[in-house]
C-alpha cells in the first residue's frame, strides 16, 4: 500500500472511531425545578415540580422526581413550569406600528434581504416571549420559508415554524392588493401569489404553495380589516372554490385554515372542511353549530382588535380601514363567547405582525377576560399544537416529547398576566433564555467549521503530498 493510502485509511478509520465514539456518548441531562408545574392537559398545577431533558426529549415529570446523579440542575424557585407557547396565527415577516401610511411607505422601500433580516429579530423575539412553536400565516417572497429554515438548520434563532407562504385569495379580496389604481405595482397576482379564479385555478394555487414550502394553506374565505377595497364581512371564496382548496390540501397532507370574519364566508369553508377559522369577528349561531359539529377550531385573535382598534394602541388608519377595525372589534366579543358557549374548540393564536412581536402572551389574558378560566386558556396553547398536527412533538409536558419548557414567575392559576414576563424557555432541550443564570444558554448558531491559518497551512501542505488542488 502506497504511503499516501495508508495516510488516508488512517484517517478513515480515526474519523470513524471519533463518530463511534460520539454516538456511544449519552446525550446530556437537565432536570429543571421549580415550585410547580402545569401540564398543558388539567386544571390545576402539580407542587415541586421537576422536568427531566435528556437530549432532546423529556424523559419524566412529576412532583419531587428524583434527579438522575449526573444531570445539571436549573432550579427557578417559586415559579410555574408549563409547555412551551403555541401561536396559530403570527407574521412574523412583518409588525405594524400606529402609523398605517408609514409602515405602507416602509414596506414599499424595504428589499428582500432586510425584510429577512428584520423577520429574524422579530422570531427571536417571539422565541424569548416562550413561544417555541408558531403557525406563520402568510408571507412575501418565500422569506417565511427561509427563516423556517434557516431556523430549522441553526442558522437563526426562533421559534419551530409551520409556514403557508402565500395565502390564497379571490381576485380583489382581502388577500389580493386593493384599493389602488390598476398596475400601481406591476402585473395582476396570479396563481403563484395564491390569486385565482374557479375551483381548478385554486386546486393549482394550493400545488403551487406546496410545490415552495408551504405546510400549511391559508386561505382568505371573507373580507379583512387592513385592507382597502373590500367589505370586512363579505364572503369572497365560492364554495366550489373552498371544496377545492380544502380538498386539494387535505390530499396534499396539508391542513388549512380560513381567515373570515364574516358568518357566510366562515360557513362556506366550515362546510368544505376547513381546520380552523382565524379571526371568526361575526360568526352566528348557525356558524358555531356547524364549528361544533364538525370539529373546527377557532382561533380568535383576541389581540388583533385590541391592537387594530381597541385599548393597546391609537392606529392611524384611513377612513375606511379605521371603520373595519371598529366593527371587527365591536363584533368579536360577542362571537368569541358565542363560540365557547357551543363547545367550539379553542386553538390560541394572536396575529401576530398586527400586535407586535414578542407580546403574544397578552392573548391569555384576553381569553380570561373574556370568561376561560385560566386554566383553559392555557389549554388553548395545547390546542393549538392537536390543530397543527404537532401534539405528539409538544404542546404538553410529557415524557417522549420535545423538551419545550417555559417558565414564569409566581403562579400562573393566581396571575395569568404571569405569562408576558417569562424568565425560562427552552426549546427542544437547549435552553435560549434564563434569567436566573443557574444554566448555561446555548443561542449560538449552527456554521461550517472555518481552518485556522496554521490549520490551512498544514491542509496545503496535505494537499502537495497528495497532488490535490486546494
Amino acid at each position: 500500500m502506497t504511503s499516501h493510502l495508508r495516510v488516508a485509511a488512517a484517517i478513515a478509520v480515526a474519523a470513524a472511531a471519533a463518530s463511534l465514539l460520539n454516538a456511544q456518548q449519552p446525550a446530556a441531562i437537565t432536570a429543571v425545578r421549580a415550585a410547580r408545574l402545569f401540564d398543558g392537559k388539567s386544571d390545576a398545577t402539580i407542587p415541586d415540580a421537576v422536568v427531566v431533558v435528556q437530549g432532546s426529549r423529556i424523559t419524566a415529570v412529576g412532583s419531587r422526581l428524583p434527579v438522575p446523579a449526573a444531570a445539571q440542575v436549573v432550579d427557578l424557585g417559586d415559579a410555574t413550569i408549563l409547555p412551551g407557547f403555541i401561536d396559530a396565527h403570527t407574521h412574523l415577516t412583518d409588525e405594524s406600528s400606529d402609523d398605517w401610511n408609514a409602515d405602507t411607505v416602509a414596506g414599499l422601500r424595504r428589499g428582500v434581504p432586510e425584510a429577512t433580516l428584520r423577520a429574524a429579530e422579530l422570531a427571536r423575539r417571539t422565541l424569548m416571549a416562550g413561544f417555541t412553536t408558531v403557525r406563520d400565516v402568510g408571507a412575501g417572497e418565500y422569506i417565511d420559508v427561509g427563516l423556517r429554515n434557516a431556523i430549522a438548520g441553526g442558522f437563526a434563532v426562533g421559534p419551530r415554524m409551520l409556514v403557508a407562504v402565500h395565502a390564497l385569495g379571490a381576485r380583489g379580496g382581502h388577500c389580493d392588493s386593493n384599493g389602488y389604481p390598476y398596475q400601481r405595482f406591476g402585473t395582476e397576482s396570479g396563481v403563484a401569489e395564491g390569486i385565482a379564479t374557479g375551483a381548478d385555478q385554486f386546486r393549482d394555487a394550493v400545488r403551487f404553495q406546496v410545490k415552495y414550502g408551504a405546510d400549511v394553506i391559508k386561505v382568505c374565505a371573507t373580507g379583512g380589516v387592513l385592507s382597502l377595497g373590500d367589505d370586512v364581512g363579505a364572503a369572497q371564496i365560492t364554495q366550489a372554490e373552498m371544496d377545492a382548496i380544502v380538498d386539494e390540501a387535505h390530499r396534499l397532507g396539508r391542513k388549512t385554515a380560513a381567515h373570515a370574519h364574516g358568518a357566510e364566508g366562515a360557513k362556506v369553508a366550515i362546510r368544505a372542511g376547513i381546520d380552523s377559522i382565524e379571526h371568526g369577528s361575526f360568526l352566528d349561531d348557525e356558524a358555531v353549530r356547524m364549528m361544533k359539529e364538525r370539529g373546527t377550531y377557532l382561533v380568535p385573535t383576541l389581540m388583533a382588535g385590541e391592537y387594530a382598534g381597541g385599548r393597546k394602541a391609537t392606529r392611524k388608519y384611513p377612513p375606511e380601514i379605521a371603520a373595519k377595525a371598529l366593527a371587527a372589534l365591536d363584533g368579536r366579543s360577542a362571537a368569541f363567547k358565542r363560540a365557547v358557549g357551543a363547545g367550539v374548540k379553542i386553538a390560541f393564536g394572536t396575529d401576530s405582525g398586527v400586535s407586535p412581536h414578542g407580546r403574544n402572551a397578552e392573548e391569555f389574558s384576553l381569553l380570561v377576560e373574556h370568561g376561560l378560566s385560566p386554566a383553559a386558556a392555557l389549554r388553548t396553547a395545547s390546542a393549538a399544537a392537536a390543530l397543527l398536527g404537532v401534539d405528539r412533538v409538544t404542546g404538553t409536558l410529557d415524557a417522549g416529547k420535545e423538551a419545550d419548557i417555559v417558565a414564569v414567575p409566581g403562579d400562573v392559576l393566581r396571575t395569568i398576566a404571569a405569562t408576558e414576563h417569562v424568565r425560562f424557555v427552552m426549546k427542544g432541550g437547549k435552553t435560549v433564555r434564563n434569567d436566573d443564570g443557574n444554566a448555561p444558554v446555548s443561542v449560538r448558531l449552527s456554521r461550517p467549521a472555518t481552518p485556522s491559518p496554521r490549520n490551512w497551512r498544514a491542509l496545503r501542505l496535505r494537499c502537495r503530498r497528495f497532488r490535490t488542488p486546494l
